[in-house]
């Protein structure tokens, strides 16, 4: 009796950590890194789905462009119907070179993103911020 008990007391051990440990690797093959950023391969699947993170390097009326954490450029084409949020109300005039955004928007065949929504500034998981600085 007392065997069958030490058994499955291990038993649950050894399914705790085996639980724990695979909780682990599936949160990694999310793109998040331990430190709470994302990797450059996760950026790059990002952007063929029309989201793009990183820093703000070139703005005029109509566009802006975005320097993504593996350091490649993305166009972002601005519209009336973009919106740009961040902590308070923004707008496009908040979008200047230096910011860090994160674009949710619809892929063109060219490459560039035409711009839904902006979020300037965004913050992840305790106020960790997603680009590397």
């Amino acid at each position: 009796m007392k065997n069958t008990k030490l058994i499955i007391g291990v038993l649950l051990i050894v399914v705790g950590i085996t639980g724990f440990w695979g909780g682990m690797k599936y949160q990694q093959s999310k793109g998040f890194s331990m430190t709470g950023r994302l990797d450059p391969e996760q950026t790059r699947r990002s952007s063929n789905s029309g989201m793009v993170s990183g820093e703000i390097i070139d703005r005029d009326e109509t566009s802006i462009t975005v320097k993504q954490a593996d350091e490649s450029t993305k166009i972002i084409l601005l519209s009336e119907n973009t919106g740009v949020s961040k902590t308070s109300e923004g707008s496009v005039d908040d979008l200047k070179t230096g910011e860090t955004v994160m674009i949710f928007g619809q892929k063109n065949p060219d490459g560039s993103i035409s711009a839904a929504n902006i979020q300037l500034n965004p913050q992840f998981r305790e106020g960790l911020n997603i680009m590397h600085r």
